[in-house]
Parts: structure tokens; C-alpha cells; sequence
């Protein structure tokens, strides 16, 4: 039999009845842990799905990978390379690769009778993936590519058309400042809107087609080549897999590509993501040292209470080592309690921000309109696996307060 943990049994099994003094700090210790476990699941909810909506909406205008020429600076007026290279089939049957489709951009200027607005007109092919920007129309539809014809449609955001005062069906001039100046006619099949201000200003999207005939290219140039993976952590993998796959060997014409991750790209997003990371840390550390010292005082007051049982235990014989499993046994019990309740409080609320969104933000300075949560079962289980841990280990120091009690004293004391 187990000895430290039938006599915990007993001294839970009292305290329950209400035999104990140590009850209500009992309770305070409960709460103590309950909170601290439900505010570092909600933080690490929040944190995780903040950062994934932010690289999911990113990732929406510019894929996870690109691949341009190496000649192409950071403007949005590109040198073209070829669209059939060799090396694109052998990035498609890279494991890990979900998709891979061609792009344009050129920068050019709408003006309607009242207003004026600088763009970057993107243009997309007939692979192009819609599901994303689909996901986030408010008005109108997607329009089709197809390769034997060119469509005057195009998709604007909503930051756009509240700018300019367009709606799903109006035209537009859009001004292209070259030599010559050129000017096209666009007509709006759709408004999309994804909250992420800063490209959302920025991009109207087109068919691939039109940029090629501004620029005077062939018609199989384009300005590069983006890539879509299934696992956003293993970017950095899949960019040398990527860069693996093309070489170093120069293309015809003399072509040289260059890879970009995206968080190359917009380093100055992604930096202030992973910087987020750091909150978080701050949370979980104060929210165990809260936890942790709590637990600390209550287990001084569970010794100070069975201070007469630790004497008899000692001159019965038993361990020092013996009698702090009695209380650590009984710590657990508490902790376990503790964890329990901050997991139900945790996730539901977590649950209730995720299915009705109570909790909003202002999307020009947050990038979404409200709090996102992201719930994953690792997550739950690490915070409460390493809360358990990380209070037990802060306990082991004040329970070695036992070795010091004599039993003839501890026998006396009252």
C-alpha cells in the first residue's frame, strides 16, 4: 500500500467535510491556479490565431513563395521572365507544394470625376486560386481567365471603392504613367475586403493579359511565379527546396531568377508577429510565479496545520521523504483542481469569442475586426502539463520545511 498517498486521501477527505482551517486558503489557492491557467489559454488562443489570420490574409495577396527576376527591384514595375521554365514542374512535384500560379503587377493611377488614386494593378492567370479572395467578397464575383481571351473585369477592395465611390458594376479609367502614357477601361464584377488596410488601399486585381499588352511583353512573359505550401513553419524548408529545384544555371535569354519568402518580403509584418511571442512569454511567466507562490503559501499552512501528525508520523518512524509525499500528494490534488477549472473557463471563453465574436478591434490599427482565437489541443495540454510541472518543482523547496520539525516539539505544538 502507499502509505504518503492513503494518508492524503484522508486529509483531502476531511478537508472536503469541512474539518479543516485550511479550507477557504484551499479555495483562494483553486482560484489562484484556475485564473492563471485560464488566462494563459486564452493569450496563447489569441496570440496563435492573431498570427495565423494576419500570415493567412499576407499570404492571400502574395503566396507563401515567389519567384521573380533576379533584375526586379522592390517597385512594382518588373522585368519579366519566361512562363515556361523548365524547373517549374519539378517545384510542382515538390512534397509540401499545394499550388503554383503566375502573376503581373503594374502600378497605375484610377481617376473617376472626382477622384484620384494610385494602385498597383495585379494581374492574374487562369490558374489563378480565387479561394481565398472568394472567402472575403461583399459584393459581386470573381471574374475568369481564360487563355484565348481578355476580360475587362476586375475585382477592387472595399477600402477602393469607399475611396473612390464605386460600386459592382461601375467602369473606371485607370492611367499607366510610361512612354507613351497608356489608359484602360476596367469594369468591377466584384469588392472584396480583408480588413488588412495597407494592402487592401493597394491592390485591383485583372487579367494577366492586359499587363502583358501595357508592357509591351510576349505572351508567355510574366512577372514571376507564386508558390503556395501546405505548412506555414516550414517556409524556410520549402524556399531552399524551392531554390534547390531551379539551380544556378542560367536561363534562356540570360534570365536569372531570384526566391523570396514571404516574410522576406514584408519582413517589418512578420518581425512585429514574431515579437508578439514575447508578451505571451511575459504572461505565462507571471501567471505561474502568481500560481506558484500561491501554492507555496498554501502548502506552509497545510504543515502548519498538521504540524501535531508530522510529529507522530516522525516518531512512528516514518521518512522525512515519506511525510513530504503526504503533502505534495495533497498539492497535487489542489493543482489538479485548479487545472481543471481554468480549462473549463479558458476554453469557454475562448469557445464563446470564437462562435459569436463579442469581443471586437479596429481593423486600421489590428488588421481584423475582431479578437481571433485559435484553440489547439497541444497548446492545452503543454500549459497544463507544464503549470502542474513547474508548481510541483517550486514546491519541493518549502517542503523540506518537514525536515526541520522534531517530532517531541511538532508532538507539543498547538
Amino acid at each position: 500500500m502507499n502509505l504518503p498517498y492513503f494518508i492524503a486521501q484522508r486529509l483531502i477527505k476531511g478537508r472536503r467535510e469541512g474539518t479543516s482551517f485550511s479550507q477557504p486558503i484551499n479555495i483562494i489557492a483553486i482560484i489562484g491556479i484556475a485564473t492563471g491557467l485560464a488566462v494563459m489559454i486564452i493569450a496563447v488562443a489569441i496570440l496563435t490565431g492573431f498570427k495565423e489570420q494576419i500570415r493567412e490574409k499576407i499570404i492571400g495577396f502574395g503566396s507563401n513563395i515567389q519567384i521573380v527576376n533576379y533584375d526586379s527591384n522592390l517597385s512594382f514595375e518588373t522585368v519579366p521572365i519566361h512562363e515556361g521554365q523548365e524547373f517549374i514542374p519539378r517545384i510542382k512535384n515538390l512534397p509540401g507544394i499545394k499550388h503554383v500560379q503566375v502573376f503581373a503587377t503594374k502600378a497605375g493611377i484610377i481617376k473617376t470625376d472626382e477622384d484620384i488614386q494610385g494602385v498597383v494593378l495585379k494581374g492574374v492567370g487562369s490558374d489563378f486560386d480565387w479561394s481565398y479572395f472568394s472567402s472575403n467578397l461583399t459584393e459581386g464575383s470573381v471574374f475568369t481567365v481564360t487563355d484565348t481571351t481578355r476580360t475587362d473585369e476586375v475585382i477592387i477592395s472595399r477600402k477602393i471603392s469607399d475611396m473612390l465611390r464605386l460600386r459592382t458594376g461601375d467602369s473606371f479609367a485607370m492611367h499607366f504613367v510610361q512612354d507613351p502614357p497608356r489608359m484602360r477601361k476596367f469594369i468591377i464584377s466584384g469588392i472584396y475586403e480583408t480588413s488588412l488596410e495597407e494592402f487592401d488601399k493597394m491592390y485591383v486585381f485583372c487579367d494577366i493579359g492586359h499587363i502583358k499588352r501595357l508592357n509591351g511583353w510576349d505572351d508567355d512573359q510574366v512577372s514571376g511565379f507564386e508558390i503556395f505550401i501546405d505548412d506555414f513553419d516550414k517556409l524556410s524548408q520549402m524556399t531552399r527546396a524551392v531554390t534547390d529545384a531551379i539551380g544556378y544555371q542560367l536561363l534562356p535569354d540570360d534570365e536569372k531568377v531570384n526566391v523570396i519568402s514571404i516574410s522576406e518580403k514584408y519582413p517589418q509584418i512578420f518581425d512585429w508577429l514574431n515579437f508578439q511571442d514575447i508578451n505571451v512569454i511575459i504572461i505565462i511567466v507571471l501567471m505561474l510565479i502568481v500560481a506558484g507562490f500561491n501554492m507555496v503559501s498554501n502548502l506552509l499552512i497545510l504543515i502548519l496545520e498538521k504540524t501535531n501528525m508530522i510529529g507522530i508520523l516522525k516518531a512512528l518512524g516514518s521518512q522525512d521523504i515519506t511525510i513530504r509525499r503526504v503533502f505534495i500528494y495533497q498539492a497535487a490534488y489542489l493543482i489538479s483542481k485548479g487545472l481543471f477549472w481554468g480549462n473549463i473557463i479558458g476554453i469557454g471563453i475562448a469557445l464563446l469569442q470564437l462562435k459569436t465574436g463579442i469581443i471586437t478591434l479596429d481593423p486600421s490599427s489590428y488588421y481584423i475586426k475582431t479578437v481571433p482565437v485559435n484553440l489547439q489541443l497541444s497548446h492545452i495540454i503543454l500549459l497544463n502539463a507544464g503549470t502542474m510541472a513547474a508548481i510541483l518543482i517550486m514546491l519541493l523547496v518549502p517542503s523540506k520545511l518537514i525536515s526541520r520539525i522534531t517530532p517531541v516539539k511538532a508532538i507539543k505544538f498547538d
